[in-house]
């Protein structure tokens, strides 16, 4: 749902993936926010300009360089001050969406955050990544990984009150069964919760194993697994939209874009020179 006037433009949407998971974009010039909760955390990250933000830490100036961070049922307002204009994106995760994403941290309940403002640009590039991904067509996979990784971050970050998200183990017998089911299922939809209890572990513990015995994530290594298998078939001259939808790509589009950006040159142009 979008709303716009002259000066401020918003745009509001609901997750249809993740009950209970709402996200905002804004792009304001003159709106304040009187003082008010939600039954939410709330994550901001500011794109442009910025706002002073009131909540229990007192008045803090939030800008592109930090990321605002708001605990359910915590007060909070904000107003323009000296900013002309705040452009930002926002998650809104009720007790729905913040069951799930506990639930892929392997946590039971979510860690007050003692920092509204956050002055961390790693996780702000995160947080944008995210909202995009969920605002466009990106492979489910794909969203629940920056989804879990991301929440993740910030808990093990900036989370208090002893909440703890455990780091992956160094263990390839673990690695193994899960880089098993994606040989064996990559031309099926395979997601993070399937392939975490293959290995005993948490989806964020998943996530953190393969980054750190493939140097990929498991979206990542399934797109590279799925490239191969198309490639292995346009080289035995089977038509290129059948070949993607055997690799497990939605299309032959899907195929194309991605093989072009992974070889640097597009199935056709693959086809033509493998058939001399």
């Amino acid at each position: 749902m979008a709303r716009q006037d002259r000066r401020n433009r918003t745009r509001y949407w609901l997750d249809r993936e993740r009950p209970g998971l709402s996200l905002l974009s804004a792009d304001l010039t003159t709106h304040e926010y009187p003082p008010h909760t939600h039954d939410a955390l709330l994550v901001a990250v500011t794109e442009a300009g910025g706002s002073e933000i009131g909540a229990d830490g007192g008045p803090q100036e939030v800008h592109g360089a930090a990321l605002l961070v708001v605990n359910p049922a915590e007060a909070h307002s904000s107003r323009m001050r000296r900013s002309t204009r705040w452009r930002y994106r926002s998650f809104y995760l009720e007790e729905d969406a913040l069951g799930d994403v506990l639930t892929g941290l392997g946590v039971d309940r979510l860690p007050a955050f003692a920092r509204n403002v956050v002055p961390d640009r790693d996780l702000i590039q995160d947080f944008l990544a995210l909202h995009r991904g969920l605002e466009g067509a990106a492979d489910p996979l794909r969203r629940r990984e920056l989804l879990v990784g991301t929440f993740g971050r910030l808990v093990r970050r900036y989370g208090s009150s002893g909440a703890r998200v455990a780091v992956p183990p160094r263990d390839r017998a673990l690695l193994a069964r899960a880089v098993g089911v994606l040989r064996q299922r990559y031309a099926e939809p395979v997601t993070l919760s399937e392939l975490a209890g293959a290995a005993g572990l948490t989806q964020y513990q998943l996530i953190g194993l393969f980054r750190r015995g493939t140097g990929l994530t498991p979206h990542a290594y399934l797109t590279q697994l799925r490239l191969e298998v198309a490639r292995d078939r346009l080289r035995r001259a089977v038509p290129i939209a059948e070949a993607a939808l055997a690799a497990g790509f939605y299309d032959q589009a899907a195929l194309t874009r991605h093989f072009k950006r992974r070889f640097g040159i597009t199935p056709l142009q693959f086809t033509r020179a493998a058939s001399g």
